[in-house]
Order: structure tokens, then C-alpha cells, then sequence
């Protein structure tokens, strides 16, 4: 009889020999790094800072959740839009980038509040008492709002020569074609890397895309002497190797509208993950013949928290808010290895990269037009996401009380951002346009619940 080979892979309370747990640990760097980078740079936030707050968090979040749920903690494109319309408001003109990073912070470490609220709430009454606050009619149009309302910013980026190198004012024309350029050679690399690229190699097309779009980048270069790689800023370090720009929060209660119920966004995307890992993880186990089952999915609330502690602890250094990452779990089921010991190693190992010079000032100098690409791709699969979220919860579309949901918050959120700038003016305060919308959208949900209740029992 042939001989069966025993199932390879690690499980979350086993270690692999320290070679192949550095070689793990380096792979899941790699994963979560293109993602995290474009958030830093997007937002203006500190690449290396936010790098090493990547680390940072993810070591709290293992430690906070008892070394049980292997999970990586990155930075969230669903806070682009809150964090970088702030950053850019009239409230924070004339303010320096450090003083903005400041102010965001504090709307940053509040949002941690929502999701450890969350998750005490699935701990105590259940995950069903979340769903009816925040049903998937409110989160998935809250979540299309936050890819839609960036649209214009990808496309302005996109065609952008802002911080270039070498762009005259009477090159102008010229300068903006060769941004489309690159721009389109990194969005449809990316698109077709992300389609059609298997194994890990299929995982990093948000790393393929944008090298190939520098290296497009440089071509232009060469044949037209038209340099788009940008000027490192006066806040990028000079040396081999260097600590991160830490910034301390400053209290701002605009930061906190802005910021703050963006957490709500979050909460579908993390629940999903965790019902990812239980799926995955037990059938290693029971492969694996490991005689034990590992209670993943009831761990919900402890996720939540976790998620809400890596908040505070990204926002307390000066990164931004985030979430657990999709991207290391995929890796994580195609290679097997699910060990809590390689995700600490991968964070102290990210902690290590963001004080390595050379790469971090390589980083800052992409070029806009490449980070646009990347953009137009990026902030419609957040709103994409949106989408998947009411198909996989089977959100009725021809329900009145939904369709008024939905159209509400898609129009507050998008008209609010392109009719008045991303803050609306209502008595005299400047609401930004997501907050908005996310906090009508719950209230109205609540009204119309509690309406339909009444009716049923007038009935």
C-alpha cells in the first residue's frame, strides 16, 4: 500500500524551525506591505511610522486576543477618505504635516472605542445584537460611500505631476499624458495581476502593479527627460538607518466626527475574517489529525476588541487606523501556516524595515501618477465591497424600508463630498460627508425599526 503523507502546516499554537519561521514571517511582511504603504501614502501619513505601527498593533492584538487568533494588523483604505479629507480641510490650513498627523490621531485612537464597544456588545448579548444596529442595508452602502466619495482624488492623482522632479510650468501638457501613461500601465497591470496571477505571486499584485508602473515611470523618463519620481520631502531621513517620526495625538473633536464612525465600516469586514480563519484552521486540524478543534468563530468579540486596541496603538505612534488583514489570511491558507509565532515575527520584523532608510526614502519618491493607478482600482473595490457585503447577507432590494436606507446614505455621503467638499454645513457645523451619512443612516434604521414594530402590533 502506497504510503499517505502527513498533511503539511502549522496550526496556531505550533512553531516551525526558526529558518522556515523567519521565511514565513518574511512572506507575510510582503503581503501586508503594499497595502499598508499605499494607505501612508495616500493619507501623507509617515510611511516609516506607519510601517512600524503595523508591527506595533499587530503584537498587541495577538497579546490582547491570548494568542489565539492569528491575525495581521494593517492599515485600512476604509480611513482614507475621513482621514485624508480632514488632513486637507480649510479647519487645518497653515498647519504643519506633523500637527495634522496629530489631530487625526485623536479621531484614530477614539474609533478603537467603537469596535472595542462592538465586541463587548457580541460578547454579551451576541453577534445578532450588532446586526440589528448595523444591519448590512447601512454597512454596505457606508462602505460604497467611502470608495465613492475618492473617486476624484484617484483621477486627479492619476494625472498628476505634483511633487515631480523636473516638470515646468510650460511642460505641463506633456507632463500630464506622460501621467496617464504610467498611470493606466499601473492600474491594468494591477487589474491583471490581481485576475490572473496564481500562487503567492497572486498575492502581490499590489506590489507588481505599482514597481511596474515605476519602471514605466523611468522610461518616460529616458525618452521624454520628463522625471515624475517626486523630491523626498524635508521629512524624509538621510542615514542607513533611522527611527520612525512618532507624533503624539492632540484632542480634536473634528477629528472625531470625521474619523470615528468610520469604525462602524470595519466590523462586517473583521466578522467575515474571523469566520474565514475557523473554516481554514479546522480543516488543518482535523487533516492534520491534531485531535482538537479550535473555537474560532465564537472568539468574535475578542477580534473586535483587538481590533479597537490596534487602533489606539497605531493612532498613539502616529499611524492610522486599520484593520485585520485579508491579504495575510489568504497567504496564510495557501501556504498552511497558521502559527501565532510567525505573525510575531513578521510584526517585529516589519518594526526592523521601518527604520531601514534607503527603502523608506525609495517609497516616498513613487511617483503621484503611480499611486493614482493604484487608486482607481483600490477605492472601487472598497465600494465594490460594499456591494458583497448586502449579496452575502441577502439584503432585500425591494424592501421600502431598505431602498431608504441605501439611497439615503449613498446620497448624503457622495452629494456631500462633491457638492460641498466633503463637509456638509448644517446649522452652523461642518459635518463631514461619511460621518454623516453613517450616523443618518443608523438613526433612520432604528426609526423605521421601531415603526415597524408598531405597525405589527396596531396589526
Amino acid at each position: 500500500m502506497p504510503k499517505i503523507q502527513p498533511e503539511i502546516g502549522y496550526l496556531p499554537d505550533e512553531k516551525p524551525p526558526i529558518w522556515k519561521l523567519l521565511l514565513y514571517a518574511i512572506q507575510q511582511v510582503i503581503v501586508m506591505f503594499p497595502a499598508t504603504v499605499a494607505v501612508a501614502i495616500i493619507t501623507g501619513f509617515h510611511i516609516s511610522t506607519t510601517i512600524f505601527a503595523s508591527g506595533l498593533a499587530t503584537i498587541c492584538f495577538v497579546l490582547v486576543t491570548k494568542r489565539m487568533l492569528p491575525l495581521y494588523y494593517g492599515s485600512s483604505f476604509s480611513y482614507v477618505a475621513a482621514i485624508g479629507s480632514l488632513m486637507a480641510s480649510e479647519a487645518l490650513a497653515g498647519k504643519t504635516l506633523n500637527e495634522k498627523i496629530a489631530i487625526a490621531q485623536f479621531g484614530i485612537i477614539m474609533s478603537g472605542f467603537v469596535s472595542i464597544a462592538a465586541g463587548l456588545i457580541v460578547n454579551r448579548f451576541g453577534q445578532d445584537a450588532i446586526e440589528k444596529i448595523l444591519p448590512a442595508s447601512i454597512t454596505g452602502p457606508i462602505a460604497m460611500v467611502i470608495g465613492l466619495t475618492l473617486a476624484g482624488t484617484a483621477l486627479t492623482d492619476a494625472a498628476s505631476t505634483s511633487g515631480a522632479i523636473a516638470v515646468a510650468e510650460s511642460q505641463a501638457a506633456l507632463g500630464q499624458n506622460m501621467a496617464w501613461i504610467v498611470s493606466l500601465v499601473t492600474m491594468i497591470s494591477t487589474i491583471l495581476f490581481s485576475v490572473y496571477l496564481k500562487g503567492m505571486a497572486g498575492q502581490l499584485p499590489l506590489l507588481l502593479g505599482p514597481i511596474l508602473g515605476c519602471i514605466t515611470a523611468f522610461i518616460v523618463k529616458l525618452a521624454t527627460g520628463m522625471d515624475l519620481f517626486k523630491v523626498l520631502p524635508a521629512t524624509a531621513n538621510s542615514g542607513f538607518f533611522a527611527l520612525p517620526i512618532f507624533t503624539l495625538p492632540k484632542p480634536s473633536w473634528l477629528a472625531v466626527a470625521a474619523i470615528m464612525p468610520i469604525a462602524i465600516a470595519t466590523i462586517p469586514e473583521s466578522t467575515a475574517h474571523v469566520y474565514q480563519l475557523d473554516i481554514y484552521i479546522n480543516d488543518l486540524a482535523k487533516k492534520k489529525g491534531a485531535g482538537k478543534h479550535y473555537n474560532i468563530a465564537d472568539k468574535l468579540g475578542l477580534n473586535l476588541i483587538g481590533d479597537g486596541i490596534g487602533d489606539m496603538v497605531s493612532g498613539f505612534v502616529g499611524g492610522p487606523a486599520g484593520t485585520n488583514y485579508g491579504e495575510n489570511i489568504s497567504a496564510m491558507a495557501i501556504t498552511r501556516v497558521f502559527s501565532i509565532p510567525v505573525l510575531m515575527a513578521a510584526a517585529i520584523l516589519a518594526m526592523v524595515i521601518a527604520c531601514f532608510t534607503p527603502l523608506i526614502n525609495a517609497i516616498y519618491s513613487i511617483p503621484t501618477a503611480v499611486i493614482g493607478g493604484l487608486e482607481v482600482y483600490l477605492f472601487g473595490a472598497i465600494a465594490a465591497q460594499g456591494i458583497a457585503i448586502m449579496v452575502e447577507k441577502k439584503v432585500d432590494l425591494f424592501s421600502s424600508k431598505n431602498i431608504a436606507l441605501i439611497a439615503t446614505i449613498m446620497v448624503i455621503g457622495i452629494g456631500g463630498q462633491f457638492g460641498f467638499g466633503g463637509n456638509i454645513p448644517f446649522f452652523g457645523i461642518e459635518i463631514p460627508c461619511v460621518a454623516g451619512a453613517a450616523i443618518f443612516g443608523i438613526i433612520l434604521n432604528i426609526i423605521l425599526t421601531l415603526g415597524d414594530k408598531t405597525a405589527k402590533k396596531i396589526s
